[in-house]
């Protein structure tokens, strides 16, 4: 597919850095910049669209076509039990996950569907027949064991071993998945997960540099905005690489590019749980993280989703600049912080969230007790994962069986891998 193909379509996709259009399902400049490239939607405005779930916000994601079954959508809405007992009058909860009294049904409980169904709509568009292969921490890989078991799309999960826990899905046939199991931390399945991915046959989702997946993270922003009706001051989410804050980040420029919703940035409010928080190490000058050299990390974190020992900082369009530009603030959240944030928020709001979520809701309390934000200032908060306990009650959830496990350390675990895949899919 050659560059002005993207002219054809109602998008078109370009490095932030030099400016020129790319191939729209590159990942990577083809001038060779290190940048993350960014789409350009031919609509300007946002126009909500009649149609399911995320599909919405049609107009501004990189697909041809959409996958109608299954799908979610953030639900925004304005809080009130939480926001009086911080002295908040404009507090906006993004709540992604299952709350059916809300009309919201993620039903992954967590907002990496939104990620998923726009970059699994790409890859069926190619049509290449290739496999897609997804590294995670564990609500990346349910996401897109979601999708793939309602399209039938082969895929190969890697994840650390201990985070199999958190995979499971509502479909009892999940014969499209082949899971394999890293004895190592989430950044061991990333390494392994690229070198299969780079074989015939296979193909990477792209994690971050994936234009797909961060629209789909960005239209957080979007259902926030059309319920208050404009662009908040303030924005918060817990971050493990940071991607959400960039996406939070890009979407607020076409907001801002439409005209309608007011000109000036969101600040990104980001958070990370102490002691492993590469990104706040890095804004701080300091390259190495002392607890990931130390071997601390992911231990005893309140929520082992949020670590990533190599985010997309310093790339041109990544978390620093994203941070400069809204003059963003990052916060260390320790567990107990996070535990008590999650207490109150539950109970004073009625619905169970995520860990990870519970750091965004901590990161919140101290910018309030610290001053950060004002009282009637304007502010989103992203729930990035809840009802989790509210779905388990309702809905029968079958979990995801490991096909093969395999060291980190091991030279052959890569072939180990092609192995057992051509074996489950006879390819």
């Amino acid at each position: 597919m050659h560059c002005q193909v993207g002219l054809m379509h109602k998008y078109s996709v370009r490095c932030p850095t030099c400016g020129e259009m790319q191939d729209p399902m590159s990942l990577i400049c083809s001038k060779g910049h290190d940048a993350l490239l960014r789409t350009f939607y031919g609509p300007l405005q946002l126009t909500p669209r009649n149609m399911p779930g995320i599909w919405e916000f049609y107009d501004w994601l990189p697909v041809e076509g959409i996958i109608s079954e299954g799908t979610g959508k953030t639900v925004t809405y304005k809080s009130e039990a939480f926001a009086r007992k911080l002295g908040l009058s404009d507090l906006y909860v993004a709540f992604n996950g299952y709350w059916p009294e809300k009309n919201a049904s993620m039903m992954t409980c967590t907002f990496k569907d939104l990620e998923a169904f726009p970059t699994m709509q790409r890859l069926l568009e190619r049509q290449d027949g290739r496999i897609m292969v997804v590294a995670s921490a564990g609500n990346t890989a349910r996401a897109f064991a979601h999708v793939c078991c309602i399209t039938g799309q082969p895929l190969l999960l890697v994840v650390p071993e201990n985070s199999v826990h958190r995979l499971w899905t509502l479909h009892a046939d999940a014969s499209s998945i082949c899971l394999v199991t890293v004895e190592g931390d989430y950044y061991n399945a990333i390494e392994l997960a690229n070198k299969v991915a780079l074989r015939q046959r296979f193909v990477s989702e792209g994690g971050a540099k994936n234009v797909a997946r961060r629209d789909g993270m960005g239209t957080v922003m979007l259902d926030a905005v059309l319920t208050m009706k404009k662009l908040p001051m303030h924005y918060f989410q817990a971050v493990g690489s940071g991607t959400g804050g960039i996406s939070a980040w890009e979407a607020s420029i076409r907001l801002i590019q439409d005209g309608s919703f007011g000109n000036v940035l969101p600040q990104l409010h980001l958070a990370q749980n102490l002691p492993c928080a590469p990104l706040i190490s890095m804004r701080a000058g300091n390259i190495t993280d002392q607890s990931i050299v130390d071997g601390k990390c992911p231990e005893d974190m309140y929520d082992d989703v949020l670590f990533n020992r190599k985010p997309p900082y310093s790339v041109a369009g990544g978390v620093r600049d994203a941070l400069q530009a809204t003059g963003g603030r990052m916060y260390g959240i320790d567990n107990a912080a996070a535990a008590h944030a999650q207490q109150l928020f539950e109970e004073l709001e009625g619905i169970d969230i995520n860990p990870a979520a519970a750091v965004a809701v901590a990161a919140l309390m101290q910018a309030v007790e610290k001053k950060f934000t004002g009282h009637n200032d304007s502010i989103v908060l992203n729930i990035t994962g809840g009802g989790m306990e509210r779905l388990r009650r309702d809905c029968n959830l079958y979990p995801i069986v490991p096909d093969i496990r395999v060291s980190a350390h091991d030279p052959e675990a890569e072939s180990k891998i092609v192995d057992k895949v051509s074996e489950k899919f006879q390819r």
